[in-house]
């Protein structure tokens, strides 16, 4: 295994957390996929067969405030690391794109023939490189491609060494509860209660992060039995799958959850609905299952405990 990353979000403790989980040493490239030199030199030398492209900006809100910077590193991160499996010949690609290119759902759950409309420029660069991929697939023979539609990856893993951590300010709801829980903030902000949901706040698909993980561990697994049994010659392939867990949770729904997981009352209010977002969103998830023979496996309290666990281990670790 290679990874490649620019540490731009990350810290650089993961890697060696990531060899006590996995019990062995990925080789660390350290760098940004932009570079297609260096993605190229590194399928080359490392011999790769398929890459799982997740590098890319993601936080809906702050696209619709800095959107060339969302186009500059989603859109442009996303053709160097093709054009670089293209010269070194590695046809396996899977993708991580993201339910945000369905835009406001015409009927839920939200099946993969679900038209697609994204509301803000995080969603239109997944919708871009979704329509650049398919484009690559139609175009030479040989690829083999997943798109992963994600839903809303929380949690973490189990052992409280590796979650979520942003090095800037969080964007998403689980880490900024842990904020509010740790005094970082005061209060959780709540966006929009007015929503037609049962509680007037948003409705989302929770996945945790783990299932998210085997979700892909699914997807190579698929893309190499193909590749094992075909030619290089064979028709390319290019297939989008949903993960998520088929069931919608309101955003104050989940807060009550990691309440209960925290044993204390979490201080929020109510504000303003953002810009971009929807009032529900959430998966049908058939088409995974049969697929990828993949399906979602932790629920609510599990997400919020993994996420509280791992906040509290690292916190030992400062």
């Amino acid at each position: 295994m290679v990874l490649l990353d620019d540490f731009s979000n990350c810290e650089r403790s993961v890697p060696a957390r990531i060899v006590q989980i996995a019990h062995t040493s990925p080789v660390l490239i350290e760098g940004d996929v932009s570079n297609t030199a260096l993605v190229h030199a590194a399928l080359t030398q490392h011999r790769i067969d398929g890459v799982v492209h997740l590098a890319g900006l993601k936080a809906v809100a702050e696209s619709v405030a800095e959107p060339l910077a969302y186009y500059r590193a989603n859109i442009n991160g996303a053709l160097s690391v093709l054009t670089a499996m293209q010269t070194a010949g590695v046809r396996q690609f899977v993708f991580s794109s993201s339910a945000t290119v369905y835009g406001v759902p015409q009927y839920l759950p939200i099946d993969e023939k679900h038209p697609l409309a994204p509301q803000n420029p995080y969603g239109t660069t997944k919708w871009h490189i979704e329509h650049m991929l398919q484009d690559l697939a139609q175009s030479e023979p040989g690829w083999r491609i997943l798109l992963l539609r994600y839903f809303n990856p929380v949690g973490a893993h189990e052992s409280g060494l590796i979650g979520e951590n942003p090095l800037g300010a969080a964007n998403n709801l689980m880490p900024v509860m842990v904020d509010v829980m740790q005094g970082r903030r005061a209060e959780l902000h709540i966006f929009g209660n007015d929503y037609p949901t049962r509680d007037g706040s948003a409705v989302r698909d929770y996945i945790h992060v783990m299932d998210l993980a085997e979700g892909h561990v699914a997807a190579i697994e698929k893309l190499t039995a193909m590749a094992a049994g075909e030619s290089t010659q064979a028709a390319s392939w290019c297939d989008v799958i949903n993960l998520g867990t088929g069931q919608g949770t309101t955003v104050s729904e989940l807060v009550r959850a990691f309440e209960r997981a925290w044993g204390q009352a979490l201080p929020s209010r109510s504000v303003g609905r953002r810009p971009g977002d929807v009032a529900e969103c959430y998966a049908a998830t058939d088409k995974a299952r049969e697929v990828l023979r993949f399906t979602a496996r932790r629920g609510l309290e599990l997400m919020c405990e993994s996420q509280l666990h791992f906040s509290r281990e690292r916190a030992k670790r400062k």
